[in-house]
Order: C-alpha cells, then sequence, then structure tokens
C-alpha cells in the first residue's frame, strides 16, 4: 500500500485509492450556524482528490465514510461540485462507505453506497473496530505530534500497528486528534504502533514512543 501526500491510500493490487473523512460542505455546515468560512472547501477537497486519481489512475475509488459532513449536505454542493462527484463514477468503480455524519447517501451522487467493503481479507470500514483485525478505518482523523529542531510540530499521519491501519482525514477543513489520546485507546498494541507523518514535502514513520501527548 502507497501512503500519498495528500492522505490518500493506493493499493496497487486491487488498483484502488482510499480516502477518509471527506466533509463535504464542512465550511457551508459551519456558515448555518453562524460560523463564517469560505466557501470552498468541497471544491478544495475535490481538486485534491482529481490530483491524486490522475497520478495513479486507479481503477477504483473508495471513500471511507463522512464524506459528507450531514446529511443535508448534497443538497447545498454547488451544481458543478455535484457534477464532478458525479464523473467521478463514470471514469472509475466509486464506493461511498457510510459514516456517522452520513449514514445514508443519495444514489444520484453515482457509485455504490455500502456500509462495508472488503479489498481480499482487508475489511473497509469508517469507524474502527477495538476487536478486528485486518481492518482499514478512518472516523479518528488521527496527528501525530513530534519536536524536531527544537520545534513542536503536528501533522496528519497514518496510524497502524501492522493490523489495523487508522487513516488521515482527506478533508480540506477536517481538523485532527491526537493519536496518543484516549480515542485511540485498545485499537493499537501498546507502544508497537507506528505513524506516517504528512509533511510537506516528505512521508516521516515515527515510532509511538517517540510520539508527544497534548
Amino acid at each position: 500500500m502507497i501512503p500519498d501526500l495528500t492522505g490518500a491510500l493506493f493499493v496497487p493490487d486491487y488498483s484502488a485509492v482510499l480516502v477518509a473523512d471527506l466533509h463535504f460542505e464542512k465550511g457551508s455546515s459551519r456558515a448555518h450556524r453562524g460560523v463564517h468560512l469560505p466557501p470552498y472547501d468541497t471544491r478544495s477537497s475535490l481538486a485534491a482528490l482529481k490530483t491524486v486519481l490522475a497520478t495513479y489512475k486507479p481503477d477504483r475509488l473508495i471513500s471511507l465514510g463522512d464524506s459528507f459532513h450531514d446529511q443535508r449536505a448534497p443538497d447545498r454542493l454547488a451544481a458543478d461540485d455535484l457534477a464532478a462527484i458525479r464523473r467521478l463514477s463514470d471514469e472509475m468503480d466509486v464506493t461511498w462507505i457510510t459514516g456517522n455524519h452520513d449514514p445514508a447517501l443519495p444514489q444520484t451522487l453515482g457509485g455504490a453506497v455500502m456500509d462495508e467493503v472488503a479489498l481480499g481479507a482487508v475489511t473497509l470500514r469508517h469507524i474502527p473496530q477495538p476487536c478486528a483485525q485486518d481492518e482499514i478505518a478512518g472516523h479518528l482523523h488521527p496527528t501525530g505530534i513530534v519536536i524536531q529542531r527544537g520545534r513542536r510540530l503536528r501533522r496528519k499521519c497514518f496510524a497502524s500497528d501492522g493490523t489495523r491501519l487508522i487513516m488521515p482525514a482527506f478533508g480540506a477543513y477536517t481538523g485532527g486528534l491526537n493519536v496518543k489520546s484516549a480515542a485511540f485507546g485498545g485499537l493499537f498494541a501498546a507502544a508497537k504502533f507506528s505513524v506516517w507523518m504528512l509533511g510537506r514535502k516528505a512521508i516521516h514513520k515515527v515510532g509511538s514512543r517517540s510520539l508527544l501527548g497534548e
């Protein structure tokens, strides 16, 4: 499996690109609550996704849940953004895995809507299951914190102990949760997991013992 600087994951054996937590239309959701953010997060995320797909040229795209920030988000899409999403399924097989933010998705998006997907022996789902193995999930938006040259750096990351992989959030407005937080408790073998932190120009593997708490 090949991690990408954007937070996508390419699986060559299945010619598949995986992304997690796109959270399309998070900006417009916040605007309805009086928090005014530039309403271009969907467009920005789609542009990043387009670049990834052009790089790897997969036959399949799988989004691991929370593709939309809320149930009404598809209705708030700009017409050209909706058209861009629909075009994805004209170019490849697209699967939208349901998430806690989007437990139901309209069929008008194109592609298939599923709760889980299997790639061989590996199960793809949104929320990681504590007792599961051979699993790739999203939901937790993992980030890692390290000290480098006296500076405290926090970056989105992939996190894995070899049996489970949790993917970083792909969306433009998505935040992150420290992999040392209690939410990750029980998901990885104690002090035996690694993260792949997304730098500006490279991805850096860091062992869990080198990571900082909050």
